[in-house]
């Protein structure tokens, strides 16, 4: 049995018989105005973090959300987008399909504005998503890319990729870790369905990211997820993970490279009201600007006694330098 038919079967129990404890189960429900999520949606919300963001969600966008579950994020996009088909949810296992069907039917009782046909449920695979190229604003997903090994994670990106509008947005939560994991852990398709050991290091997910061509990159939250010690898995060390909010933007790559954003901040205290490093950089007077890694690579390399460059918090927010 491959590590995707493991993870088949997983989600498949998962829909049949919702399970709290299952994978990740920590991603947020947002309060929004008029929302209300049915219990159900809450049981099986198998997610790490939050893919649902407003700023992106203006103007009735075009969404994708790949993995289902039990529908609660495909629910929570649906708030932004009121029309029939505005959201598409794909999902492989049959039996997740149906659940979501169920529980948007449970939805619609408690939320007057809600009809489950604003949701295009299709059967799919994240390799191959039934969507065609440049019709998606915005495309989601939500602790499942880190379960693929590394061919089938840059087929996954690509796919996102493809079906994206210029300019358009990937968003995604997933597990990641610095530590290096050992082959046992690796190769165990049931601790890598449940989302623990195919997380890898944050910048080695990034690269995934910009070698599929997106452009622009913002790390928008860096949180503690899960730990691995010797006493109940095949580890002699303890192995911290953690989860990361990403959204990756179909920007053209500049030609100095892809702009990431890690939440690091230039801030000018000289004795003008400004500095301009001539590259579309202006820093007011101790007023902090969010830049993306290269422009603070840039400006550290002018070696000037001040500006102060912040490290990395892992927290962007927008209103950044490019």
């Amino acid at each position: 049995m491959s590590y995707l038919e493991t993870t088949h079967n997983l989600y498949k129990e998962a829909a049949l018989t919702p399970d709290v404890g299952l994978c990740c189960t920590t991603n947020p429900i947002w309060e929004l105005p008029g929302l209300k999520i049915p219990k159900i949606m809450q049981e099986m919300n198998y997610g790490c973090g939050s893919t649902v963001h407003a700023r992106d969600l203006s103007n009735n966008p075009k969404m994708l959300y790949v993995g289902v579950g039990g529908g609660m994020e495909l629910l929570q996009f649906s708030y932004f987008n009121r029309n029939k088909g505005g959201v598409v949810g794909v999902d492989v296992v049959d039996e997740m399909l149906e659940a979501s069907k169920r529980n948007f039917i449970e939805a619609e009782k408690m939320n007057p504005w809600f009809k489950s046909e604003f949701i295009d449920l299709k059967k799919g695979d994240a390799l191959n998503l039934p969507v065609n190229d440049n019709t998606i604003d915005v495309a989601a997903q939500n602790c499942l890319f880190n379960i693929f090994k590394a061919e089938d994670l840059k087929r996954a990106i690509a796919e996102m990729y493809r079906v994206l509008k210029p300019h358009g947005r990937l968003v995604m939560s997933d597990p990641t870790c610095e530590q290096e994991m050992n082959e046992t852990l690796r190769n165990d398709e049931r601790l890598r369905a449940l989302c623990l050991s195919g997380s890898i290091p944050i910048a080695e997910y990034i690269k995934m990211l910009t070698d599929a061509g997106f452009g622009t990159i913002e790390i928008r939250a860096r949180k503690p997820y899960r730990i691995l010690d010797p006493k109940n898995y095949p580890t002699n060390e303890l192995i911290y993970i953690e989860s990361i909010e990403v959204a990756a933007i179909k920007d053209p790559i500049p030609e100095d490279g892809p702009c990431v954003f890690t939440g690091k901040a230039a801030i000018y205290y000289g004795d003008g009201d400004y500095f301009d490093d001539k590259k579309g950089h202006i820093l007011l007077k101790n007023q902090p600007l969010a830049i993306c890694d290269k422009t603070a690579d840039a400006l550290k390399t002018l070696g000037r006694n001040d500006i102060f460059i912040s490290e990395s918090t892992y927290h962007y927010d927008g209103g950044g330098c490019c």
